[in-house]
């Protein structure tokens, strides 16, 4: 019998994918933090941003999600490296202080290099 496990997102930042990322994977479970600029209910695509980076996010399974422009959200799902990735999971994190979002994640990183 065929086990499907579903990995946790890893925690990475907009700007951190990028084709030399380790993260810039064809289906890396990625968990990701920003901004909501654009989504289109027809085609239930979303445009989040960090700073300058972007990144697509198909949204067609979140149907308990009600998504609002300008509003900070945070999505798990597989990277896809085409125009849109699909989320398995998304929340609505207005309010967050991006900047000690950034600095909790690097600091999780040290530790985690410190202890591997």
């Amino acid at each position: 019998m065929a086990s499907s496990v579903i990995k946790s997102g890893a925690l990475v930042l907009l700007e951190d994918l990028h084709p030399s990322s380790p993260h810039f994977k064809q289906g890396t479970s990625l968990r990701v933090t920003g901004k909501l600029q654009e989504y289109s209910v027809e085609t239930a695509i979303a445009m989040v941003v960090d700073g300058s980076a972007k990144l697509k996010i198909n949204t067609e399974h979140l149907r308990n999600l009600s998504l609002r422009i300008g509003s900070f959200y945070q999505f798990i799902g597989e990277l896809l490296i085409q125009p849109d990735n699909e989320a398995r999971v998304g929340r609505n994190v207005d309010g967050i202080n991006l900047d000690l979002y950034r600095q909790s994640l690097q600091l999780l990183r040290q530790f985690q290099a410190d202890h591997q």
